[in-house]
């Protein structure tokens, strides 16, 4: 196994250094952040950054299955805003909460199943074929309404303004407990189940993968079929914390995802990753945001800038770390 050296580390395997990095980095914008603003070094500012961002991180687990095959999702923030279009107008007709979710929740999946059946079987670029699965659910909610349609249900509503106390102030909403268990379920697949080995495997080399009898295809449609349903749950979440359905909702958050994957490590190519980076990526991206609203003084497009040149930075290591371990 490769490894490499880092001050005050020392050898650790090369795997593991992305992770690292991205650990890092938050830990300084924290103390940057402490520093610089008064009542910013407070537990409950990271546990805001989890309630303001569960959604993503749902979506974001998703698309880390993707992104470690080799593949990519352009349609998970379209399929976010179609989930709580449907969600919206299914409450507003009176059908029962429980119900709603679970059609919100299976309609993710067969979009995800119908795309990962369409890359495998007419082996068509995932790119070209999630991107018509984002024109088709963000089309899709502008035929249900093209205005916003507010969630007054009783269920949603309790929900959205519950808090889950955890002691000296410090509180939690219903969604991050949920994020939270999709992470560790998650986590659980990828590493402790065959298909978790296929899913790396797969990403590492598929052509190697298809040698060793390894059943790729399932593997491919199984992936995207778990980001459809992640970007469901995710549009649930969304719809608990914004209380409406819209078709605007959840725009560019497919690259949010895929940013948050990338900073945390997981190479694009696939084969190489951890959950526990895209949780550290989708914290750095909470924790920018989070300084520039402490700021007060800069647009919130900073907040894009600032992603955009992080993003350089992490595609730019990874091309190092790839290119020394073929040496």
């Amino acid at each position: 196994m490769t490894t490499a050296t880092i001050p005050g580390v020392g050898r650790v395997p090369r795997k593991y250094v992305p992770v690292l990095v991205t650990a890092v980095l938050f830990l300084v914008m924290f103390a940057a952040g402490g520093i610089r603003y008064e009542d910013f070094a407070t537990g409950q500012i990271i546990l805001n950054v989890f309630i303001d961002n569960a959604f993503l991180l749902v979506v974001a687990v998703g698309m880390t299955f993707v992104i470690l095959t080799g593949g990519i999702d352009l349609s998970v923030g379209s399929v976010v805003a179609l989930s709580t279009m449907v969600a919206a107008t299914l409450l507003k007709h009176g059908w029962s909460p429980w119900l709603v979710i679970l059609i919100v929740l299976l309609i993710g999946a067969v979009l995800g199943l119908g795309m990962g059946a369409i890359i495998h079987y007419f082996e068509i670029q995932p790119f070209i074929v999630t991107l018509a699965g984002m024109f088709l659910a963000r089309g899709l909610c502008f035929t249900i309404d093209t205005e916003s349609i507010s969630i007054d249900n009783s269920t949603f509503v309790g929900f959205a303004q519950t808090r889950i106390d955890l002691g000296g102030e410090m509180w939690v909403s219903p969604s991050v407990l949920i994020a939270v268990a999709v992470v560790l379920v998650a986590a659980y697949i990828l590493h402790y189940t065959r298909f978790g080995r296929n899913v790396y495997a797969t990403g590492g080399s598929e052509q190697s993968a298809l040698l060793m009898g390894l059943p790729v295809g399932r593997t491919k449609i199984a992936v995207y079929t778990i980001s459809g349903f992640c970007s469901a749950l995710g549009g649930m979440l969304l719809s608990f914390y914004m209380l409406s359905g819209y078709g605007l909702h959840a725009v560019g958050m497919e690259l949010d995802a895929i940013a948050a994957v990338v900073i945390g490590g997981t190479l694009l190519t696939g084969g190489t990753g951890f959950l526990l980076g895209t949780v550290l990526g989708v914290l750095v991206l909470g924790l920018i945001q989070t300084i520039i609203s402490f700021e007060g003084t800069l647009s919130s497009w900073w907040t894009r800038i600032f992603i955009g040149l992080l993003l350089f930075v992490f595609i730019l290591l990874q091309r190092l770390f790839s290119a020394r371990s073929r040496q």
